[in-house]
């Protein structure tokens, strides 16, 4: 990002954001305090593509977000290590399975396979966190979430394979 700080004489101070996409944003602030914010999608064009005028809180939170004040977005490395552990998948219970035409809480899924139902569709009906009595019936199709080799357990118990 290059950024470059000029005065403007009887109004106050432009500072221009030029991006590595050769997009810039320009901040005016003037001696009154009021500040004017324009995008420009291209660096060289002579007019804004988006214009607006911000008073000097509504600067200071922006800048508090930009760095970060109320969230801080997650390590891109802890995001990998978690998308490889947690796997949400979709299984479909076979008439076979062990479980069919048992409640939730009766099939202790969540016990023998560690996994968790987080949905399941039935036909057009789709119910999201399904209560513990709630019926698996053979032909739905069970959300469920957990680690990869939980979520292997319960498609071969929703297969009968068990």
């Amino acid at each position: 990002m290059n950024i470059s700080i000029s005065q403007l004489p009887g109004i106050g101070q432009k500072i221009s954001l030029k991006t590595g996409e050769d997009s810039m944003l320009v901040l005016i602030v003037h001696h009154t305090g009021k500040r004017e914010l324009y995008f420009f999608e291209d660096a060289d064009s002579e007019e804004a593509d988006f214009a607006m005028d911000l008073t000097s809180d509504e600067t200071r939170e922006l800048g508090a977000q930009l760095l970060g004040a109320t969230y801080q977005p997650v390590d891109a490395d802890k995001l990998k290590i978690f998308k490889n552990q947690i796997v949400i998948d979709w299984v479909e219970l076979s008439k076979r399975s062990s479980i069919a035409h048992q409640t939730i809480e009766e099939s202790e899924i969540r016990n023998k396979t560690g996994a968790t139902i987080i949905g399941i569709v039935k036909g057009d009906e789709t119910i999201a966190i399904p209560e513990a009595n709630t019926t698996l019936v053979p032909g739905d199709v069970i959300m469920t979430i957990g680690k990869q080799e939980q979520i292997d357990t319960l498609s071969d118990l929703c297969k009968g394979e068990e």
